[in-house]
């Protein structure tokens, strides 16, 4: 009986285990004490060779009074390494904390608290260090890098975090960052809300600020969401942002801000109530009410607020900072080591505006130095743009106190936006075998003078590989006009919510241009030509698409029920009831423009289709130019449009137009060229009239 009891106990608490181990990114309350739990990575990660090490991240919020940070570590060593002689060290912020003997025969499992003064604010470098040994025979040299020295840190390995909460919002930059931080957004705690039956400025104002937010959102899996003020589902958020004209504002709200005057400004203020607390947005003149929008699209300014309330009026600057694409980035300020043998890597993070790519002749120049104690013969560095490896160069002693790589960037690589560089060296010492390791030695100086000359083209092609082009142009909104169905649901709002959370979350810039327009309040087609349209709803509600139907890839049926089969994709009349549609072409306004359709037959399957370019883990399931998903998670992306087939001339011209220091080359050759002509042109002036003063 005692036998059967301690078993029961032993399952009781392995289930209790895995349990925990399943319990990823859900913050738990215990009264005024909190438990935020974090995965470290989300995939599996390898360590390899005798010495290897990676670094994870955990992120702190600033509004968090932490007291406690575990480690869950589930990992498995090599079934070979010598228990005795290896061991993994855990470093927090560059200081070591705790070390141990991993054991080989199968997984195991972790548990470690994290010093409290090795934590700070904001992000967190864990680094993982393993040192395996597999063989080490007395006085016999033996191979320091062998495959089957490895470490494995399993995807199921995550931090909990114990904090409590500071007091509630009293300045704007703090509501700002509760509102987008990690266990907000984790409990599905906030929202942006706008009036039920919303007027375009209070759209396209509540847009801007959701784009604001968007940036500073640092999950790649959630969506902020634009809401209605009367949808039930606000009041179990507990972080609301309310865009409204003042008249269109519930009194609820307009008693908690008193007294007011906004005929002619916006009032930006934070209210609490308990625990809750609200950002409220509000103007009697739409204009002052879509530059507040733009306020909060600038973080920059958001974060400076450190007051309750923001008044805007004519004269408030709200405006980002020209966005300019340099071409020549400098890839370190002070220059970076790296220490010890075998593969060390250095990473760079490169901004790029999300519409552009890296064109033909960019160049890379690492400038660098190293040891010149190293095995030459098989010591090299190695240039890798996301990862994907461009060129390398063996070391030598005659170059290691300067040298230098100089790399193209090859034209078949496909990078567009932000991208990494990573500069990994492979420094191999002679009789590795028998000596000590050090953690100082090798090592190998990338210096400031490293630098990355960038050219850059616009992504023209109209294909959600490029998404978000063409609606964003050098990191701004590129002249947007949403057309929207005759009555907007809660779905409605949703959908535009997820459409520009991620466009908003890829714009560096509040400066672009975004209008609304219902049905009834459409422009002219003359008015329409200049702007790249996103049409959202159904063929029975959207009557702007119904009269377009027979431009779509996937057009509806001549009753507008359903979505019917085409020379892609075969589609039975009841499942074409119940898909969403996301499909990319020309504007049949101007060539040139673009037209983003989201589509289904009832509200329910546009906000579906939607939720696809609402985060950057759901975009990469997009490309092509026309996409179909359905409620069971099936998602089929297709390509319509062939393929233009580019003329060598015209391709010519094009990367001439693109690289302004040909053009200038050019430019300067031309102007040689004239001078040449004229000297010789005076020349025989002159000589001329010598002939002519002789005979």
């Amino acid at each position: 009986m005692k036998t059967k009891s301690t078993i029961s106990g032993i399952l009781c608490l392995l289930l209790f285990m895995i349990a925990c181990g399943q319990a990823f990114a859900q913050p738990k309350q215990d009264g005024d004490a909190f438990t935020f739990t974090e995965r470290l990575t989300s995939t599996n990660i390898s360590l390899s060779g005798v010495t290897a090490s990676r670094s994870l991240f955990i992120r702190l919020e600033d509004y968090w009074n932490v007291s406690e940070v575990k480690l869950y570590l589930a990992y498995q060593a090599t079934q070979l390494a010598r228990t005795e002689e290896s061991s993994v060290t855990l470093k927090m912020n560059g200081t070591k904390f705790y070390s141990f003997r991993p054991v080989g025969d199968k997984k195991q499992y972790l548990t470690v608290s994290v010093p409290k003064e090795l934590l700070v604010s904001g992000s967190n470098t864990l680094t993982v260090e393993g040192y395996i040994l597999t063989n080490l025979p007395e006085r016999v040299c033996v191979p320091t890098e062998k495959r089957d020295n490895w470490l494995e840190l399993y995807k199921t390995s995550y931090a909990e975090i114990n904090y409590a909460k500071q007091d509630t919002a009293k300045s704007i930059r703090d509501f700002n960052r509760r509102f987008a931080g990690l266990d907000t957004l984790k409990d599905e705690q906030n929202a942006l809300a706008v009036p039920n039956g919303s007027d375009a400025s209070e759209l396209e104002a509540a847009v801007y600020a959701l784009s604001g937010f968007a940036k500073i959102n640092r999950t790649d899996d959630t969506a902020i969401p634009l809401l209605p003020l009367d949808d039930e589902a606000l009041k179990k958020r507990g972080k609301l942002v309310i865009v409204a004209l003042y008249k269109n504002l519930p009194e609820k709200w307009k008693q908690r801000l008193g007294q007011v005057d906004v005929q002619t400004k916006a009032l930006i203020r934070v209210v609490n109530e308990g625990s809750d607390s609200a950002l409220i947005v509000t103007s009697e003149d739409p204009l002052m009410l879509k530059k507040a929008g733009r306020l909060i699209g600038n973080q920059m300014l958001v974060d400076q607020l450190d007051g309750p309330e923001k008044w805007v009026d004519a004269s408030t600057e709200v405006d980002t900072p020209e966005m300019n694409v340099s071409r020549d980035v400098t890839l370190t300020e002070t220059g970076d080591k790296l220490t010890g043998m075998m593969h060390q890597e250095k990473s760079y993070f490169v901004t790029l505006p999300a519409n552009r790519f890296i064109a033909d002749s960019s160049k890379i120049s690492l400038d660098f130095r190293y040891s010149d104690n190293l095995d030459f013969d098989r010591s090299l560095v190695t240039i890798l743009i996301n990862d994907t490896p461009i060129g390398s160069k063996k070391l030598t002693k005659e170059m290691a106190n300067q040298d230098r790589l100089t790399l193209t960037i090859p034209k078949n690589i496909e990078v567009s936006g932000n991208f990494t560089v990573t500069a990994a060296f492979d420094l191999e010492l002679k009789s590795a075998g028998c000596i000590e390791l050090q953690d100082q030695m090798p090592w190998a100086f990338i210096t400031k003078d490293s630098l990355l000359q960038l050219n850059t083209k616009d992504r023209t092609d109209l294909l959600f590989n490029n998404y978000p082009n063409p609606f964003l142009r050098d990191a701004s909104f590129n002249k947007i006009a949403v057309l929207l169905p005759e009555k907007m649901d809660a779905y409605d709002y949703q959908t535009v919510g997820n459409l520009f959370h991620l466009l908003g979350k890829y714009a560096e810039a509040n400066t672009g241009e975004v209008v609304f327009y219902g049905s009834k309040e459409l422009p002219d087609e003359s008015k329409l030509q200049q702007y790249n349209l996103i049409s959202i709803g159904s063929y029975q509600d959207n009557p702007w698409l119904q009269k377009h139907n027979d431009q779509l890839f996937f057009r509806y049926s001549p009753d507008g029920t359903r979505i019917m089969s085409n020379e892609k994709m075969s589609i039975e009349e009841n499942y074409g009831k119940r898909i969403g549609t996301l499909q990319l072409m020309e504007s049949p306004y101007n060539w040139g423009y673009g037209w983003l359709a989201v589509t289904g037959p009832t509200s329910k399957y546009d906000d579906l289709a939607s939720n696809l370019l609402a985060t950057d883990s759901s975009k990469w399931k997009v490309y092509g130019d026309g996409v179909v998903t359905d409620p069971d998670g099936n998602t089929k992306a297709f390509r319509f449009k062939k393929q233009a087939e580019t003329q060598q001339g015209n391709s010519l011209v094009g990367q001439i137009s693109e690289r302004k220091d040909v053009l200038g080359f050019i430019a300067a050759l031309g102007l040689t060229a004239v001078l040449v002509i004229v000297s010789l042109i005076l020349l025989l002036r002159k000589y001329r009239k010598r002939a002519g003063g002789k005979g």
